[in-house]
């Protein structure tokens, strides 16, 4: 490794509750399993982990069982945590997966929100690190001016943005603000129509956008190319973006041509889809595995 993943977004506790379809309007439906689990931006950070990175969470946590449960799930994938604990407790978002994998949320920002520029300047960016920032931290005023005034500290070490489903609710001037700092932006397809409308974005040096099923398209140095994907049948497609982003991460630090990153990143998707929950992400053994299954 060339050095560590620094995160700075958020990580929450999913609420997963599993139903065959969502409910209308006034509508109740039963659930089949519900269950409290670390989400958010954990489930990037428990995947770059897996994938044998070093990995530092710069965001806030909170004072609180939800707090508390976070900092277990870290500790166990062997996180570094920077921010002490704070008042109040962490934030919950409501997952309710459907029968045919799709996820839909529904969030309630807690300490995780409430992140300062001080705070951040509390990370001691080391040589080769690479900083990992979620559109989740443009869409709250108190992240979003955190951010903006600390990321030109980051200079000299390489930044990837991953805009997330709130992309759309970030400002055009938001996004301008940030993307001169951007070396690497992955997302998905409707994220990334979302940000083609915003001047600067195609000055970004390395962006790959997700196609499910299919793999992902990258686009460096004005060349595009599809990077196959491994067709499978999803159980719960939740998480299975940020188990992309966390393993495209960890193979960058190790050194990784991004078009080999980016088919690491697209395995570990394939695998994560296949089970349930949010940190679903494989180990790096697991993407071998398949890899070296589908090569025979």
């Amino acid at each position: 490794m060339t050095g560590r993943l620094v995160h700075t977004g958020q990580a929450v506790v999913d609420l997963v509750m599993r139903v065959e379809a969502l409910p209308p309007p006034g509508g109740d439906v039963l659930a089949s399993d519900v269950r409290f689990t670390a989400g958010g931006g954990f489930t990037v950070l428990a995947a770059a982990a897996r994938a044998g990175a070093e990995v530092v969470y710069a965001g806030e946590h909170g004072t609180g069982r939800f707090g508390d449960l976070v900092r277990d799930a870290l500790a166990a994938e062997g996180v570094e945590l920077v921010q002490p604990p704070v008042t109040p407790d962490t934030g919950v978002c409501v997952v309710l997966v459907d029968a045919a994998g799709e996820r839909t949320f529904i969030t309630e920002t807690g300490a995780e929100g409430t992140l300062t520029a001080e705070h951040l300047h509390r990370v001691r960016l080391r040589a080769g690190d690479l900083v990992y920032v979620t559109g989740y931290s443009l869409v709250r005023e108190a992240n979003r001016d955190a951010l903006l005034e600390w990321l030109p500290s980051a200079a000299g070490h390489r930044v990837l943005l991953d805009p997330g489903p709130l992309a759309a609710d970030v400002s055009a001037g938001v996004w301008r603000a940030v993307l001169p700092h951007v070396d690497i932006l992955t997302c998905n397809a409707a994220e990334a129509a979302v940000l083609s409308t915003v001047d600067g974005v195609g000055g970004v040096p390395v962006r790959i956008t997700r196609v499910g099923a299919a793999g992902c398209d990258v686009v460096a140095r004005g060349t595009t190319v599809r990077v196959p994907g491994f067709p499978v049948e999803p159980v719960d497609t939740n998480g299975a973006g940020d188990a992309h982003a966390g393993v495209l991460a960890a193979e960058l630090l190790r050194g990784a041509p991004v078009l080999v990153a980016a088919g690491r990143a697209n395995a570990a998707a394939a695998i994560a889809v296949q089970r349930y929950g949010p940190a679903t992400a494989p180990s790096r053994a697991e993407v071998d595995e398949l890899l070296a299954a589908t090569r025979r």
